[in-house]
């Protein structure tokens, strides 16, 4: 009986996903959207020699272009015209979210609503295009000079032609991906930047775990150390879920009203406060600040190699903040907790909500209406803001431990890809199942429609 229940409840929910035409449209465009991402990430840039290419970068194998690569989905190794990905937009819309907090002139194009909004978008484009032409510049620099050392050159013909077309190249992948991402945003399911960073996380994957897979059968590894990555693996998933739909419920009661009919009981209900209001944004923002200049020092040590002054400096700065370093992980944790407490502040105003509960009549049990109101609401926000900052440091921090702990490859264990991965698939997730009651609700209203036509 219970399996012929769930049976029927299956065959019920997937006939009402079947009925949903718009939210097929979304997902089909969303597939569609992402496979052309990484259709493009297969598509090299003009004049490189990709044979070349992949022997210099077996030489750097683990280091920050390695962990780069990693989060574009394998296009930097390619030297893909998506090589840079999206990491230029979300520096430029850190920048930008940094220079609101801190510019007047900015905060009151804020405050215009939608047509402010897209004045700083505008802005953030401008900015991503600066930033990738920086970038593009230091990276054809670079690689007309990578294994300059041992007589090998990844680029066919160096000059200045190639590091204009580079540039070019790399400003036009840049700024489709990020055309690509509004779309998919608008026109399909979840939010486009984050869909299109995790698709190029979950496309490495597949390689991840063969590589593990191969240590532990050639003996590299031993089987429990294998066996122990997958259980720790699906610990931080499973713990990720937990922390990600937490919440803290602050009560908020409504007063009695007076009616014709006579008084009525007055209404409770709770405002939800994520453990985690920033959610994948921290991590992602502190690891663009960390590996742009890391980047940029990568290809331009190789530049001066032959300036032993700058070269020095440059190797101490790569040495430094290389990807596992102590500096590197206190710099990434200070990024995390940071952002953290920043983009919660974005994205929560504590006076605005206690404006809105002070207008519609609701209050907090004990606590004045107005400024007290906010003030709580700050001193709530603030205690559990420290706890989601707490749960992503460790998060993203603790695989680094376990990581050198056991050897692993170094891309194999990643706590900022489990994070990205889970909670952009939950909130993925999440917007489907929304469509879906949106969908059964017009059901009902345009039966309820018809039923009232009927009776007339």
């Amino acid at each position: 009986m219970a399996s012929a229940a769930n049976a029927s409840g299956a065959g019920l929910s997937l006939s009402k996903f079947t009925q949903a035409t718009d939210l097929k449209k979304r997902l089909w465009f969303t597939l569609g959207a992402l496979i052309v991402f990484r259709l493009l990430s297969f598509v090299p840039l003009p004049g490189i020699d990709p044979r070349v290419l992949n022997s210099l970068f077996q030489k750097t194998n683990g280091g920050v272009l390695d962990f780069f690569n990693n989060f574009s989905g394998g296009a930097l190794h390619r030297m893909s015209l998506i090589a840079l990905g999206v990491m230029p937009y979300i520096t430029a819309s850190i920048v930008v979210q940094l220079a609101t907090s801190l510019s007047p002139q900015l905060e009151a194009i804020k405050k215009e609503g939608e047509s402010g909004r897209k004045k700083l978008n505008q802005y953030t484009r401008y900015l991503t295009v600066l930033l990738t032409c920086i970038q593009g510049y230091f990276i054809a620099v670079g690689l007309e000079s990578w294994g300059a050392s041992s007589g090998v050159s990844a680029v066919v013909e160096p000059g200045m032609l190639f590091r204009v077309t580079t540039v070019i190249s790399l400003v036009g992948g840049t700024m489709f991906l990020m055309w690509l991402g509004e779309q998919i945003t608008s026109r399909g399911i979840g939010n486009g930047v984050s869909l299109i960073i995790m698709a190029g996380i979950v496309s490495q994957i597949p390689t991840v775990i063969s590589n593990l897979l191969e240590s532990g059968s050639t003996g590299s590894l031993s089987p429990l150390t294998v066996i122990a990555a997958f259980v720790i693996a699906f610990a931080m998933i499973y713990f990720i879920c937990f922390m990600e739909r937490a919440q803290r419920k602050v009560l908020i009661q409504y007063p009695k009203r007076q009616t014709a009919r006579g008084m009525m009981q007055g209404d409770k209900s709770y405002l939800p406060l994520k453990i985690n209001t920033a959610g994948v944004i921290p991590p992602i923002f502190a690891s663009s600040l960390l590996l742009m200049p890391l980047t940029i020092a990568q290809f331009a040590g190789n530049r001066v190699h032959g300036n032993g002054r700058w070269n020095d400096i440059l190797l101490t700065l790569t040495g430094s903040l290389q990807h596992g370093s102590p500096l590197y992980l206190t710099l990434y944790a200070a990024g995390i907790i940071f952002f953290c407490f920043f983009y919660t502040a974005v994205v929560f105003n504590p006076e605005e909500t206690a404006d809105n509960l002070k207008r519609y009549g609701g209050f907090i049990p004990g606590i004045r209406p107005g400024k007290a109101t906010g003030d709580y609401l700050d001193y709530v926000l603030t205690r559990i803001t420290v706890i989601g900052a707490a749960y992503l440091t460790l998060i993203c921090l603790v695989p680094e431990a376990v990581v050198k702990a056991f050897s692993l490859p170094q891309i194999s264990l990643t706590g900022t890809s489990l994070l990205i991965v889970v909670n952009v698939t939950m909130d993925t997730v999440t917007q489907i199942q929304s469509h879906l009651l949106a969908h059964q609700y017009g059901d009902l209203l345009k039966k309820a429609k018809l039923k009232g036509g009927m009776r007339r």
